[in-house]
């Protein structure tokens, strides 16, 4: 399994934004008034800095992705809904889940459907579930073959209605790996050398 998110992987101005390590709730959280006027500066040309960009609409998804990292909402449904990507999609379907409007995520996840990160993602959330009380989380790791998005909404709906419990700590920590998984793939294939041969 790929180890955690590390700031050091990205340019300067992504390392910053990513060193206060973050675990975000279900819902939508409480956005981090201090990482906002870095944020209202990145654009996708400074995102790759130093390097030279490769593939602006992943550029633009990794932007979509750092304003939700920081429980900026709106200002990341601003920029997914614009994105005529699969990724574009998936940034729009983790905000919806966590809005939350779960029937809104589903319609988003149906357009993303399988991912490339889908395997090493349902890898990860059967290994951070295997220290879960027995509930919904073990029948929903039992059946993790493969990524499945809609039953990590489903999953999320439930954990959020039972509240603090160790099912919400579970998908808090599964939607962690799930953002750092798809940020990572996304930053990779917006630097320029990421495309080359």
């Amino acid at each position: 399994m790929m180890p955690p998110i590390s700031p050091q992987n990205y340019g300067p101005a992504v390392a910053e934004l990513l060193a206060p390590e973050r675990l975000n709730e279900l819902g939508p959280g409480e956005p981090n008034r201090g990482a906002r006027t870095k944020l209202d500066a990145l654009s996708a040309e400074t995102l790759v800095a130093p390097q030279t960009m490769g593939d602006r609409a992943m550029a633009e998804a990794c932007l979509a992705a750092l304003w939700l990292y920081h429980d900026f909402p709106d200002e990341s449904h601003s920029i997914s809904q614009q994105l005529e990507t699969v990724e574009g999609s998936y940034w729009h379907g983790i905000l919806h889940r966590r809005e939350p409007d779960y029937a809104n995520a589903k319609y988003w996840f149906r357009r993303v459907g399988r991912h490339p990160i889908g395997a090493e993602l349902a890898a990860a959330a059967r290994e951070l579930a295997q220290s879960a009380p027995a509930d919904r989380s073990t029948e929903f790791r039992a059946e993790q073959d493969a990524w499945d998005h809609f039953r990590f909404v489903d999953l999320c709906q439930a954990a959020a209605a039972g509240g603090r419990s160790a099912a919400e700590l579970l998908c808090r920590k599964i939607q962690q790996r799930e953002w750092e998984l798809l940020f990572d793939y996304c930053y990779r294939r917006a630097c320029a050398n990421a495309n080359e041969g």
